[in-house]
């Protein structure tokens, strides 16, 4: 009776602590200090709660697996240690149905719901828009991007505006010494990325987005998401892709929809319209481009 009266002694403080602790925590605390959130709640995304959940409640299962694995452990090293005057090995038990049927449940119940909650979160996500508010190109090349603004379709490119980039330039201690190319988007609009690459594999990847998406040559991929909070935000390519990988930085800046058209607007005036995608496409001369039978018809 006194054990178990000092059991609840012990437990109450302890239980009234992690209350307090857990309502304590603040949105960024909650979503296991992953970016894309502010103090008040915001996030960068319509998709970006979905995604810090997924991997928040992971860790936590993986984290529970984990004190329970190792307070087995711990008292099967305990309860079965040799004791004083022993010898020998101890009694050796062919098999133990219960427990193996358990290890045997247990990861596959595990590595289900993995699959089931991850291939559901994963479905929302790469769901496209079928008429986005605004359809933007964001070309990969060895080491910058071109973002090229095609209205609210990715098939109709007459009247688009763009920009094109270069690579990150730093000083001797690190510091960025160049405008780097920057990628607006309107907030609380659908937005979808329509991402190539003109020479190799690229990574498009806006961190506090927490998503990215492969860039593969002569093949397009596309995001669909709505921006959800005005700011700045920080972009780069996630594939090793050469030498300058690293200078291959872009900044995105989420804003009104009267800033965004007034951008498209400057970008109209300074006479930056047209389609670029296939003037500067390093793979003009891939094969079933029609480039080898031009020249030979040429010659």
């Amino acid at each position: 009776m006194r054990v178990n009266r000092r059991l609840r002694w012990v437990a109450l403080p302890l239980a009234i602590a992690s209350a307090v602790a857990l309502a304590a925590c603040s949105p960024t605390t909650a979503n296991g200090f992953l970016p894309g959130f502010d103090e008040e709640g915001g996030q960068a995304t319509n998709h970006t709660s979905m995604i810090a959940g997924l991997w928040t409640t992971s860790w936590i299962v993986v984290l529970a697996v984990g004190v329970i694995t190792w307070a087995l452990m711990g008292w099967a090293a305990i309860a079965y240690r040799r004791r004083k005057g022993q010898s020998g090995l101890p009694v050796q038990l062919r098999y133990n149905m219960p427990i193996e049927m358990f290890f045997t449940i247990a990861p596959v119940i595990l590595v289900l719901g993995f699959f089931a909650f991850t291939a559901r979160d994963q479905a929302i996500i790469e769901t496209q828009h079928e008429n986005p508010d605004v359809c933007i190109t964001a070309i990969g090349k060895q080491w910058a991007w071109d973002f090229q603004y095609n209205g609210n379709s990715c098939e109709e490119t007459d009247d688009a505006v763009w920009t094109m980039g270069v690579q990150a330039q730093t000083d001797a201690e690190g510091n960025i010494t160049n405008e780097i190319p920057e990628l607006v988007l309107p907030v609380n609009q659908e937005v979808t990325l329509q991402l190539e690459s003109r020479d190799v594999i690229h990574s498009f990847w806006i961190i506090d987005f927490l998503y990215k998406k492969d860039m593969y040559p002569g093949r397009d991929n596309y995001w669909s998401f709505i921006p959800t909070k005005e700011g700045e935000y920080t972009g780069k390519c996630a594939e090793l892709c050469g030498q300058y990988h690293s200078m291959m930085l872009f900044n995105v800046k989420v804003v009104s929809e009267a800033e965004y058209a007034d951008y498209i607007a400057s970008l109209e005036a300074a006479g930056q319209t047209g389609d670029i995608d296939d003037a500067y496409d390093r793979l003009q001369n891939a094969p079933g481009t029609g480039a080898a039978d031009a020249e030979g018809e040429s010659n």
